[in-house]
Formats: structure tokens, sequence, C-alpha cells
């Protein structure tokens, strides 16, 4: 809390006229984070396609804040962004056929693997067409063609063309 205050050029204290405690400003953020991405159209006329609009709405906000990766699972007391987030997302599974089961099954695989996906990416030592070059050339330099081939032929004909990163 200190150093929150001290970022906002208050006293700790004057926090608390505020926010309860840490978790409450914690909540908040996670709920802040949620609130930016976009929720799946309530009308759509393919789950797949709302669900994959949803997906790539996470994706690009996560990857904005994967520092949240870690905090938004972990809150007690989800706030309004969060919970309308899940409901809607639950809405289109079942709306489409799913099981409640399956539906709930299904959102925590799109976000694990969303969520992974981030945490990966955010963890990659390459940023730029110019790093990827700068790796993958290093790979290659040592790489022994006829024993690893298909790696060979995923760096030179996929990894090293225009676009990829």
């Amino acid at each position: 809390m200190r150093r929150v205050a001290k970022e906002l050029g208050v006293e700790a204290m004057s926090l608390y006229h505020h926010v309860p405690d840490k978790d409450a400003i914690l909540d908040g953020v996670v709920d802040m984070v949620f609130a930016a991405i976009e929720l799946p159209p309530a009308r759509h006329d393919d789950w797949r396609d709302a669900i994959r609009t949803r997906a790539s709405s996470a994706r690009a906000v996560l990857s904005r804040h994967s520092w949240a990766l870690g905090l938004m699972d972990s809150r007690r007391d989800p706030g309004p962004a969060t919970l309308r987030h899940h409901d809607a997302v639950l809405c289109v599974l079942r709306e489409a056929g799913f099981a409640l089961p399956m539906a709930v099954h299904a959102v925590s695989l799109i976000d694990s693997y969303i969520g992974g996906f981030v945490l990966r990416e955010a963890n990659l030592p390459v940023m730029t067409p110019d790093d990827v070059e700068e790796v993958a050339g290093g790979i290659l330099e040592h790489l022994p063609a006829d024993e690893l081939p298909h790696l060979r032929e995923m760096i030179v004909d996929h990894a090293l063309k225009p676009g990829y990163n």
C-alpha cells in the first residue's frame, strides 16, 4: 500500500478512505483487465466465431498486461466486469447446446490455452524480425541438417519467412 500511495503522491493511510485493503485494489485491477476484453456478441450466428473473437481480444489484452495472468484466477471477490465476462462466455456456449459441465470445461480449456500462449509469447527471446533472424541463424549454424531435417525446414521455410513475427 505504501508503494501505491507513493505512486499516487498521497499517504498510505489515506488510501483506506477509498479501499478496505490491498486485495480490493487487486480485485479492481483484475476487473479493469476483464473490462478491456471484448465480450462475445449477445446475438451471433456462429458460436465458434463469437468465442474466436473473444479469444483474440483476450490474447491482445493479456499480451499488453501479461503481469495480470497470475492475478486473474487468484481473486476471491470478482468485480462486475469479471462476472459479466464469464456470464457472456458461458451464455454463448450454453446457447450453442453445450451441457453446463462441458461449457465450464470449454471455458477453462480456452482460457488455459490463451494464458499459456500469452505467457510463452511474453517469454520468447525474439521480439522483432531481426531477433528471429539472429536466433534462427545461431540455431542453424549448429544444427545438423541430416539429423534434424524437420526442425531445419520449420526454421528456413516458416520462421524466416516475412510476416512470421
